[in-house]
């Protein structure tokens, strides 16, 4: 089974978001998600399964909140609404997706009720946003 095989499994989960925002996103093919991935996730530590080392990284802001209104106070004060942000989910079942700063805002809860865990890398900014149900939010600088 090729690493293609088991990538993007469950795209219907994305459905609904992608019915909303048409053509103004993009589900990435596997090589883009771990192109993108290399430029963001790859560069951090991992603690447990699903969450990534934030020690020894520049946090830029961490949040209790853990819904939408949440994650669009953090894209206001971190980046521009024509920024390139790609959403990660949890695992690979549910394909990435590029799409502008202003349409992850406007569309936050959808993207956060795709899974308990996600991240948005704001690819103009070098900058991350880690997502964990039930946790919140926590921002900050892409490690070089």
């Amino acid at each position: 089974m090729s690493a293609e095989a088991g990538y993007g499994t469950q795209p219907d989960v994305l459905a609904a978001l992608l019915a909303v925002i048409g053509d103004a996103g993009t589900v990435l093919s596997y090589d883009e998600d771990r192109s993108f991935a290399a430029l963001s996730l790859g560069r951090f530590g991992s603690v447990g399964s699903s969450r990534l080392d934030w020690s020894g990284v520049e946090v830029l802001h961490r949040s209790p909140a853990f819904d939408g209104d949440g994650l669009r106070g953090l894209l206001r004060g971190l980046t521009r609404p024509d920024e390139l942000a790609v959403v990660f989910w949890s695992n690979l079942a549910v394909p990435s997706l590029a799409l502008e700063v202003g349409l992850v805002a406007r569309h936050a809860e959808a993207i956060l009720e795709c899974c308990f865990a996600c991240w948005v890398y704001l690819a103009d900014s070098g900058s991350l946003i880690e997502f964990q149900d039930g946790e919140g939010f926590t921002a900050g600088r892409v490690p070089e």
